[in-house]
């Protein structure tokens, strides 16, 4: 692919997440962006050398081989330190948008790049790409225990992603009422409304609720001597 030109190969770093592997390695290549490495493929696959293969999961193996045929459709996303900077002649004008990215086990965070003079309904529509990318990102999974990490930017498969933009974090609990507070151990209820308990032999306190004071309805006793 290379030959006649009299220099050696170029070759990048990679590192791709699965939902079961993290696989490192090196990618021979002319391509400087990792979403070009991997949109611009020829094959459904990639082929990495100098790789390791490290299994999720506490009793996970790690694995070395001189080269591994990675099958994209696999790939969650990919991860790259650093941004290359696309040339002015092919860039094309584009407007961030802050998102959550699930691509399960894992879920990303970031900044995806949309069509401007569109509303974010329409902008979506058009996000098109086998990989997208996202910059400023940061991943994680909760079910592997995979600890939160950061990137300049992660290029996810669109085919296994759920975009969420914009995106807030909702208190499932929120809207469900919270049962009535219990007597307290003397016996008062915690709700000052509810009144209070008066001690044995004595006439309960009035409530909030009833504006009259307890009266004596008792007979009244007859004269003595009658």
């Amino acid at each position: 692919m290379f030959e006649g030109d009299g220099a050696a190969p170029p070759t990048v770093q990679l590192t791709l997440y699965t939902d079961a592997f993290v696989i490192r390695g090196t990618l021979v290549t002319r391509q400087r962006r990792v979403t070009d490495m991997l949109n611009n493929a020829e094959d459904n696959f990639l082929v990495l050398g100098e790789v390791t293969s490290d299994e999720f999961g506490s009793r996970g193996e790690t694995i070395r081989a001189d080269y591994a045929q990675i099958n994209l459709e696999s790939v969650l996303f990919a991860v790259a330190d650093s941004v290359v900077e696309t040339p002015a002649e092919l860039r094309t004008p584009k407007v961030p948008e802050q998102a959550m990215i699930s691509v399960p086990p894992f879920k990303v965070t970031g900044q995806i790049h949309l069509m401007p003079e569109h509303n974010l309904r329409e902008a979506l529509t058009e996000l098109t790409g086998r990989f997208l990318p996202v910059t400023d990102a940061a991943f994680w999974s909760d079910r592997l225990g995979e600890a939160r990490q950061t990137a300049a930017l992660v290029a996810v498969n669109h085919g296994r992603a759920q975009i969420l933009a914009p995106h807030q974090y909702v208190d499932p609990w929120a809207d469900i009422e919270r049962p009535a507070s219990a007597p307290g151990p003397s016996g008062q209820a915690s709700d000052p409304s509810v009144g209070t308990v008066a001690p044995a032999g004595e006439a309960p306190a009035p409530s909030r609720e009833d504006p009259w004071p307890t009266t004596d309805v008792s007979p009244p006793r007859e004269p003595s001597g009658w």
